[in-house]
């Protein structure tokens, strides 16, 4: 049986990426960068992404010549999308055209290796709403990018609750939020 994780790069005030802003807003740091290839390199996670994701890294990530992109080169990759065909051209890379829901349960009860997303807003939002992830990791980079933000990630999610099961500090400044996430079907009741 496998668990599902999902990871989430984000600036304070909840952005995946800002315009004019260089990746990891040019914060990264040499601890959050090892921690980085470490963790990409540990138990050989199956990748699950959607189409917008897949173009971006499949264009930008599959000629990089790093640790980190070399591992998700190699990496088993599930692409769900009902735009693209195949073949695919990036490595290890299969299409789901079918509903990623069904896919990610069968997934989840046939495989031993860790699942994980990569970005992919909309696929995340279907899978945390079905109750199919298990851990919620989100890495928060000290800045807000309020005129400049795009792809704000938590819009149109659903209400959950969070257990704190990991945290961590990199660089001085970069937090590391790990949570095990309940979906909840509305605010908590207040006793009076």
């Amino acid at each position: 049986m496998s668990a599902l994780m999902v990871d989430f790069i984000i600036s304070l005030d909840g952005y995946g990426g800002a315009e004019g802003w260089p990746g990891y807003w040019g914060m990264e740091g040499p601890e959050y960068l090892a921690w980085l290839e470490q963790d990409s390199l540990k138990g050989e996670p199956i990748q699950l992404m959607g189409a917008t994701t897949y173009r971006l890294f499949a264009e930008h990530l599959a000629q990089a010549d790093d640790p980190a992109s070399r591992a998700l080169a190699a990496a088993r990759k599930i692409v769900f999308s009902s735009t693209l065909s195949e073949p695919l051209s990036w490595a290890n890379t299969e299409l789901v055209d079918n509903d990623p829901v069904a896919a990610v349960r069968d997934l989840k009860r046939r495989e031993s290796r860790e699942l994980r997303t990569i970005g992919s807003l909309s696929l995340v939002r279907t899978l945390l709403s079905a109750g199919l992830v298990d851990r919620f990791r989100v890495v928060v980079f000290p800045v807000i990018t309020g005129a400049t933000g795009r792809e704000r990630v938590f819009d149109g999610y659903p209400d959950l609750s969070l257990e704190l099961v990991e945290s961590r500090t990199f660089d001085g400044s970069i937090q590391l939020l790990e949570y095990v996430p309940t979906v909840l079907d509305g605010p908590p009741a207040v006793e009076s």
